[in-house]
């Protein structure tokens, strides 16, 4: 679905002033806002999105020149610089790690301590990579190796030494629960307690296994192979199901890599674009003329039209970011920097003031 004027979802005409769309915005925000009975969290968003790129005179420029494309609407990430996994915690997408079972990208995690629901699960484990600003771009695969509770190699998880079983647990005749009476300011009270000895699993081993003592698992270096999708952003996490630490007779918890991309000297990056600056000469600005620009692709010829005023935006459409939820890639802007020179012969001199039609005067 195409994304509406932004211009047309505040209201206002395309020569508006800062004050009026700010106006707009308010009365917008106010009409759509989900907490207010009537209001439409739909149109809230909308709203807000139209308003971070028409309040920003930067943004605005270029999304006069480009429309959406110029100001990376279509990535999915967020203008006012809000929760870095906005966008990507309750889409449902699955990447493919390249390890078997490696899905759930970008999950909105820290969200609260809620406790599981069914067997106890091994703890999350937390780790954090650099990456290149091209590597972010572009995808990269990463191995990971780390010291963690893995499954016993000896019992496999079972906690019993090999040839042996489970018992009945004797403190809880198997019920996982034991009674605990508390003494309370209404008086002594009742209260259903997990189980000290197994706990909560209604059985103990008849033996324990010998290599882990009964705890089911073994602390051990793994490696595991990241596949980082093309388009990630700075302040990402990728979780990976059940790749944390493991539990006897129980799930793996769940493995956050967090993702820092490191600052490139020349590029910046806003949503699904990359933004630059070129600098040539005001005799190149007023004749015209094309150059060679650095891109993540490599050098890219650009044409620059005669006239080129300084700050003037120029668009490169498909080498700027992957979008992470199709194949296609937003734009690299060029501003273009004129240069005014600072130190000129007496000839040079003598031509710029015959082009400015101007004549030396003597103070005397």
């Amino acid at each position: 679905m195409s994304k509406r004027d932004y211009y047309e979802v505040l209201g206002v005409g395309k020569t508006a002033s800062a004050d009026e769309i700010k106006k707009a915005f308010r009365k917008a925000a106010v009409k759509y806002h989900p907490d207010k009975d009537g209001g439409d969290e739909t149109k809230f968003k909308e709203v807000n999105e139209a308003y971070e790129v028409l309040k920003d005179a930067q943004k605005r420029q270029r999304y006069d020149q480009f429309g959406h494309a110029g100001v990376g609407g279509s990535s999915g990430g967020s203008y006012g610089g809000g929760n870095p996994f906005e966008g990507f915690s309750s889409q449902g997408f699955d990447f493919n790690f390249g390890d078997g079972g490696l899905g759930d990208i970008f999950g909105q995690f820290f969200g609260g301590s809620q406790q599981q629901r069914g067997p106890q699960r091994g703890r999350d484990v937390e780790t954090q990579i650099q990456l290149d600003f091209e590597e972010a771009v572009f995808g990269v695969e990463r191995e990971l190796s780390f010291e963690m509770e893995d499954e016993c190699s000896h019992c496999h998880g079972s906690t019993v030494e090999p040839g042996h079983s489970l018992k009945t647990c004797p403190t809880c005749k198997g019920a996982g629960q034991q009674m605990r009476v508390m003494n309370t300011m209404f008086g002594a009270v009742q209260q259903a307690v997990t189980c000290e000895t197994c706990h909560g699993r209604g059985k103990v081993p008849e033996k324990e296994c010998t290599v882990c003592k009964g705890r089911g698992t073994e602390r051990r270096k793994q490696s595991i192979k990241l596949k980082v999708p093309a388009g990630v952003d700075d302040g990402a996490t990728i979780r990976l199901k059940e790749r944390g630490e493991a539990m006897a007779n129980g799930p793996r918890g769940d493995m956050y890599v967090h993702i820092r991309v490191k600052a490139h000297k020349k590029f910046t990056r806003e949503g699904d674009l990359i933004l630059s600056e070129e600098h040539i000469g005001m005799v190149e600005a007023a004749l015209g003329t094309e150059i060679d620009v650095a891109t993540v692709d490599g050098k890219v010829r650009m044409k620059i039209l005669a006239g080129t005023q300084s700050g003037t935006d120029f668009k490169l459409s498909g080498h700027g970011v992957p979008h992470l939820r199709s194949e296609r890639r937003g734009a690299h802007i060029v501003q273009i920097i004129v240069d005014t020179p600072t130190k000129l012969s007496k000839k040079q001199k003598d031509l710029l003031e015959q082009f400015g039609g101007t004549k030396k005067r003597s103070l005397f």
